[in-house]
């Protein structure tokens, strides 16, 4: 079973169904096939081969969907890249991938057009939009019109061949490539299927960027199940998302704390008929536990799935919804079709009701990073058995005496102060008990007496009247005194990754 072979399996069986919702377009599994097949071709007529690596710079748009399953009918290698990028991480990109070519939108010229002059006809680029307006150059190409008679073509790959190639956001350095094959993604795909229940009835409303592992994920699911994709572009606009989901009566509704915190700022949030929603699925960073409360009041009939995954396995683990009250601020204990234990620093395994870094056996555990053969050693080493390779994921957590697992600190994010160890998220935590507070990061600053001092960047409420000696305060009443804060600092906002998450590398 390849990756894009459920979706081809559903469009047979459900040819008229309604497959994606975006702005004003409306396909059919059909209609969506069709242009998935003659994209295909187009891209075969170009020159592009299985093993390719094919660039995908796309808003959430149909296009996006009908490129990701394109290059995968293909048997090439889909290279997503955030409509957000800069030209030169863009170059750099189609530099480290070798890329063959490059699937775009005519408004984002201004990003890749310095890649295709540079790129001297090396890449072929296929756009989508009006080219009247954009310098003619012969590897710049129309995105093809959708042929009724475009016939499939069957890709010449392996499940262990590599069906997606994404770069991590390069928080802490320059992006890696991680490579991701039929096999991981399918089994991926596999598993939260398993756990979280979706079915071919539901429908997704999607605001997340598609390019992204989370958001990619769950275009990949819905459309693989027969379900119905909402790809929608108004994350940014809370009251915009809301109308969508209600009028598209959304029953599944992913997420990540920036993009709740947005939605339950809104005074107006009863008016909106969001009945339909049944499940939400937080993951890509932590949801602070207040938030969590907050969300399920505001979503009664929700199930709420709070997880935990990175690029390098799709996803690792999630906390059953009847568990949230039983296990606030955990995520769970794995899922299913892998393994996973905690190590200590010297790599030895730890019993239940320790603190570890976490290590991940299983079939979605990447290949490794794309010509990176110093970082690969230092994320896969030696598993179990001769010749396998578990993932260690530089993540730090904490489980319990029934091994349900708790969230610590990225390894590199550990503050050292007075000789004790700090662990950001747990200052965070406390900080988010004050209603004032919208987001908060917490890093360690160089200190000559201390080693490092903690220091936290809070955002508030508009109109709040906290001060920084109010927020230091509540600290002192419920950490230990190594745990405060020496000084609180309040912005306007929190730097942040392309995908939502906060810098902490960029405030240290």
């Amino acid at each position: 079973m390849l990756l894009h072979h459920n979706f081809e399996l559903a469009a047979r069986r459900l040819p008229d169904k309604l497959a994606l919702v975006s702005g004003t377009q409306r396909l059919s599994y059909r209609e969506l096939q069709q242009q998935v097949h003659t994209l295909a071709q187009t891209l075969r007529s170009d020159g592009v081969v299985a093993s390719d690596r094919v660039l995908v710079l796309l808003e959430n748009s149909v296009e996006f969907a009908v490129a990701l399953h394109a290059v995968l009918a293909l048997g090439a290698t889909f290279v997503p890249v955030s409509p957000m990028a800069k030209p030169d991480k863009l170059r750099f990109i189609a530099a480290d991938a070798q890329a063959r070519a490059l699937l775009t939108h005519a408004q984002l010229a201004t990003t890749w057009t310095p890649l295709i002059e540079q790129a001297a006809g090396a890449i072929v680029c296929r756009v989508a939009g009006d080219l009247a307006k954009l310098a003619p150059r012969p590897q710049v190409r129309a995105w093809p019109s959708a042929e009724t008679s475009a016939e499939t073509i069957d890709a010449t790959c392996t499940e262990e061949d590599l069906a997606a190639l994404i770069y991590t956001s390069g928080t802490t350095g320059v992006p890696k490539g991680v490579m991701l094959s039929h096999r991981n993604l399918v089994s991926a795909r596999a598993s939260v299927q398993a756990y979280m229940g979706m079915r071919e009835d539901d429908v997704i409303g999607l605001a997340l960027p598609a390019a992204f592992s989370y958001g990619l994920s769950n275009l990949l699911l819905g459309l693989g199940l027969g379900a119905t994709v909402v790809l929608d572009r108004w994350a940014a606009f809370p009251v915009k998302l809301l109308e969508t989901l209600q009028r598209e009566r959304v029953t599944v509704f992913p997420g990540v704390p920036t993009l709740f915190g947005a939605v339950l700022e809104l005074q107006n949030l009863a008016r909106f008929d969001l009945s339909a929603i049944r499940l939400i699925t937080n993951a890509a960073a932590a949801l602070p536990e207040q938030h969590l409360h907050r969300l399920r009041a505001a979503f009664p009939k929700a199930s709420v799935f709070s997880m935990y995954g990175l690029t390098e396995c799709v996803r690792a683990s999630y906390l059953p919804p009847e568990q949230l009250d039983e296990h606030p601020g955990s995520v769970g204990r794995g899922m299913p079709h892998q393994e996973h234990w905690l190590v200590d620093d010297e790599g030895l395994r730890l019993p239940d009701g320790s603190t570890g870094e976490l290590v991940l056996r299983g079939p979605h555990v990447m290949r490794g990073y794309w010509n990176r053969p110093a970082e690969t050693a230092e994320r896969l080493r030696p598993g179990p058995l001769a010749g396998e390779h578990v993932l260690h994921t530089g993540d730090l957590f904490r489980s319990d005496a029934q091994g349900w697992l708790y969230f610590v600190a990225r390894r590199d994010d550990i503050i050292k102060s007075r000789g004790e160890k700090v662990a950001p998220r747990e200052v965070e935590n406390v900080i988010h008990e004050l209603d004032a507070v919208t987001a908060c990061a917490v890093v360690g600053v160089a200190d000559p007496a201390l080693g490092e001092a903690v220091k936290a960047y809070v955002t508030l409420r508009p109109g709040s009247a906290v001060v920084p000696r109010d927020i230091v305060k509540h600290c002192l009443a419920r950490l230990e005194s190594y745990m405060v804060p020496k000084w609180v600092e309040i912005v306007d906002e929190l730097p942040r990754t392309e995908s939502g998450k906060i810098r902490h590398a960029s405030l240290r």
